[in-house]
């Protein structure tokens, strides 16, 4: 176990970073994701361009923002466009990495932010797509931060709101959707997941300390590939939280 404490919001902080390259570009929203994208800045990523639905290009931010929209998101931008602008980035294949959040995911990686229940008398009503599809149709590795639970990893999603691999491997190029695009990690309380290439089916890569393959298995409605015995995922190390406790200093997003 690790010598220092930390939050569960911070372990998944840590592991979001672990997937962004340097160089690389990220389309980013409010929260961990942006908690996740500046750890990797002030890391191992110093070249890591973010991107903002709000028209924010290439910040480098030193305190969290409340939203991409706050003027904090802006601090040291190299531009500030619009959105059409940097929904045109994605259409045109120049965003590596899109994070993305999720009420429900199937086996494939398709996502649910719409409804849940019967779309004309739903149980609940969430709030839709926003960019979502965009990032999840364009950008060309897309990784979802969510929690885990039999009712969020389903079989069949009350309504597809953004694509994953719809039903198989090949089915998004068939539907249009640009080559070599998709899903690439899942981040919950439990572990990491990824997509295997045969099957574009989703499946366990480590496991966060403390968790069981058995626990992983029992909170998901479909079938979870994946080792019996994976590796566990790293614990965050006393300088990443110190640079992620120094960015979000009252810990709205980290406790």
């Amino acid at each position: 176990m690790s010598a220092v404490e930390y939050s569960g919001a911070e372990l998944l902080a840590c592991a979001a970073a672990a997937t962004l390259e340097d160089g690389r570009t990220v389309f980013v929203g409010t929260g961990l994701p942006m908690m996740a994208a500046m750890l990797a800045q002030r890391t191992h990523a110093p070249d890591l361009t973010i991107v903002f639905e709000a028209g924010t290009i290439g910040p480098q931010i030193h305190l969290l923002p409340v939203s991409v929209a706050d003027s904090r998101a802006a601090h040291r931008a190299v531009a500030l466009a619009s959105m059409h602008d940097v929904m045109s980035l994605s259409q045109n294949g120049f965003i590596d990495y899109g994070f993305l959040g999720a009420a429900q995911i199937d086996g494939y990686g398709n996502l649910n932010t719409t409804v849940i229940g019967d779309w004309s008398a739903p149980a609940a009503r969430l709030p839709g797509s926003g960019g979502a599809n965009d990032i999840g149709s364009l950008c060309w590795r897309t990784v979802v931060i969510m929690r885990q639970s039999r009712e969020r990893f389903v079989s069949r999603l009350d309504f597809m709101t953004t694509p994953g691999y719809l039903d198989g491997p090949g089915a998004r190029e068939r539907c249009g959707l640009p080559e070599g695009t998709g899903p690439y990690r899942v981040i919950t309380q439990f572990g990491v997941f990824g997509f295997d290439g045969a099957t574009a089916r989703l499946g366990l890569l480590t496991l966060h300390p403390g968790i069981t393959v058995e626990e992983v298995r029992e909170a998901s409605a479909f079938k979870i590939d994946g080792p019996d015995d994976p590796a566990s995922t790293p614990e965050p190390t006393a300088e990443q939280l110190r640079i992620l406790r120094e960015l979000d200093p009252a810990r709205r997003c980290l406790r």
